[in-house]
């Protein structure tokens, strides 16, 4: 009877095999795992739904840092909640924005006195939301800066023309700007100087990325895009939306460098310059893969006499199952790479 039950609840016909129970409640139940799992690291808010250090308050005044977005690209954000990091991050539904009063009651829970850096992605959602609830808590006596991270180069107007649209989005150099502001108010910089520091990183970084093949929502049977057998979808978004255009599928050896010169470029990095470089998985790519990817990226950076001083690989900013990866190149100078270098303990990223 019980092995019955089982199979009746089980994924409904046609949709993909997926760790699921109902497709709607997928985002509270793994808040909940996961807070489960790291329970010496954070604990969850449920109503409103945020994530927050589980030692928030214990270490004194600090400048407080929120961040957050839709669910589907973790570990961003929830797994770089601790310290070093984030205070305290707010996830939406499934690629979908959280609500402005998820992160008012966020920004208004790490407040200590010192003022609050939100870090917002460059999605209009999260810009409308993030802004309203920095009015709120601003209405409530606290002091809000923001940390707007635009990076991804594939939508950048001067190459997409629409100087009027919404600009850069925000992909994978938020990493860059949590771990440096974490740092800065973990050692004390009062909120002006966080903000400034995160705003640096970000006008200093840039992304691109490319997909394999597209993800799929959770519960559904079809993913967000075809490609036929010998293409691949050039600067996708991590929304599992479409790319600017289709390329032909090639070795590493020539996809790579297609993602990482352009990023060079765009900086004006030099010979003798140093970078951060960050290679991440976009869901479904394998370490193996990886690591190969970051062969490459560094390799023509090597060519060029530019210095990876850091590096970050693995899957960090993702987009549910996509199979693809991105390239994120951060300009450094000394310091940002002390900040980099400070400790740090999360979930997704320690040391």
């Amino acid at each position: 009877m019980a092995q019955e039950a089982a199979v009746t609840a089980g994924p409904r016909s046609g949709a993909r095999r997926q760790f699921l129970n109902d497709p709607d409640d997928v985002v509270a139940e793994a808040l909940e795992g996961f807070a489960r799992a790291h329970s010496d690291l954070v604990r969850w808010n449920r109503d409103p739904s945020y994530v927050i250090r589980a030692d928030h308050g214990a270490h004194g005044s600090k400048v407080g840092l929120v961040s957050g977005g839709g669910s589907g690209h973790e570990p961003l954000h929830t797994g770089f909640v601790g310290r070093g990091m984030l205070d305290a991050a707010v996830p939406g539904q499934v690629f979908t924005s959280p609500t402005a009063l998820q992160v008012a009651a966020a920004t208004q829970a790490v407040d200590t006195g010192a003022g609050v850096v939100q870090i917002v992605k460059n999605y209009t959602g999260d810009v409308l939301n993030f802004r309203i609830a920095a009015e709120i808590a601003q209405d409530e006596g606290a002091r809000v800066q923001q940390v707007l991270v635009d990076d991804d180069l594939a939508t950048d107007p001067q190459l997409t023309g629409n100087p009027d649209g919404p600009g850069r989005r925000g992909t994978a150099a938020v990493v860059a700007v949590e771990k440096v502001c974490g740092a800065a108010a973990e050692a004390g910089a009062d909120v002006v100087e966080v903000a400034a520091l995160g705003r640096r990183v970000a006008s200093s970084a840039r992304s691109l990325a490319v997909a394999l093949e597209a993800p799929a929502h959770p519960g559904r049977d079809r993913p967000s895009f075809d490609l036929g057998e010998h293409e691949v979808e050039f600067g996708v978004g991590i929304h599992g939306e479409r790319g600017v255009g289709r390329r032909p599928f090639a070795p590493a050896a020539e996809l790579l460098p297609q993602l990482t010169a352009p990023l060079v470029e765009s900086l004006g990095l030099r010979r003798g310059d140093a970078a951060l470089v960050i290679v991440n998985g976009l869901g479904s790519t394998h370490p193996l893969q990886l690591s190969l990817a970051y062969r490459e990226v560094t390799r023509l950076l090597d060519g060029l006499g530019i210095t990876t001083a850091r590096s970050l690989l693995g899957s960090y900013v993702t987009a549910l199952d996509m199979t693809g990866c991105s390239v994120t190149l951060v300009r450094l100078d000394d310091d940002l790479l002390r900040l980099w270098d400070a400790p740090v303990r999360t979930a997704a990223l320690t040391w």
